[in-house]
């Protein structure tokens, strides 16, 4: 995915994994951006040049995904660094909406849905699902700011799930990243990211629309029935722009 004057555009990559071909979402920010993001590599707080979602098998159990997103991070030539997320959700089916200058792209995988606080959770075996967000703040802001936006995006991800007619918070293995510009030497960046901040108020909307259609779209897609992949990679797995194929939603390239 790359950042210009028409918006944030959207790669999708693959590549032969565990019998099947898997594809992944790119981002390739460049320098100038500060993200803030749960994932497991390259979570916290800092300068990021990319972003990596990548789709694994369902039933995922290696132990290392870091090492395991650093490895395909490093197969799509992307140096420095950066933000991997992982999904077992199709990445095909990633939703995308803007508001203000602000883009937000998901992938929903709502298997287990489930209350942050539910006082049984404790009993249940864990199993993932994933809603992974990503969202784009052509602005710089500060540090408590940006954290704040990542607070905003997660409460947006809920109000569009309830709305979308789910009884739950996420699932078990939600990620967020947030991006924004870097300040430049002595300009300050905007302090507020909250839902009634300027941009915290574009990235909610952004957000929420991107998380409720993605959650009616996995919807959709699990009342079908499974998806069957290909095993090797074909010439339409490679798109240097998905969002260009069908607007919102990517083109898809598995077979059922």
């Amino acid at each position: 995915m790359v950042v210009n004057d028409v918006g944030v555009r959207v790669e999708r990559a693959a590549r032969a994994e565990d019998g099947a071909c898997r594809h992944l979402l790119l981002w390739r920010a460049g320098p100038g951006w500060r993200m803030v993001s749960s994932a497991v590599l390259g979570g916290g707080l800092g300068e990021r040049a990319w972003v990596l979602n990548a789709q694994v098998r369902p039933g995922y159990s290696r132990m290392d995904p870091a090492g395991h997103l650093a490895e395909l991070a490093a197969g799509q030539g992307l140096v420095g660094p950066g933000v991997g997320l992982m999904t077992a959700a199709e990445v095909d089916d990633c939703t995308r909406a803007e508001d203000g200058g602000v883009t937000a792209l998901v992938t929903a995988g709502i298997g287990v849905a489930l209350w942050a606080a539910d006082p049984a959770a404790a009993a249940v075996a864990y199993r993932p699902g994933t809603i992974n967000i990503l969202a784009v703040v052509p602005a710089a802001v500060e540090d408590a700011g940006l954290v704040n936006l990542l607070a905003t995006a997660t409460e947006a991800k809920v109000q569009a799930l309830l709305d979308a007619g789910y009884d739950c918070s996420g699932t078990p293995s939600d990620a967020v990243c947030v991006a924004v510009r870097a300040p430049g030497a002595g300009t300050p960046g905007d302090p507020f990211g909250g839902p009634r901040s300027v941009w915290g108020s574009r990235l909610a909307r952004a957000v929420y629309r991107a998380v409720r259609e993605g959650a009616e779209l996995d919807r959709e897609r699990r009342a079908e029935g499974p998806a069957v992949a290909h095993p090797a990679t074909l010439p339409g797995c490679r798109v240097p722009d998905v969002c260009e194929a069908r607007p919102g939603v990517a083109a898809r390239v598995v077979t059922r």
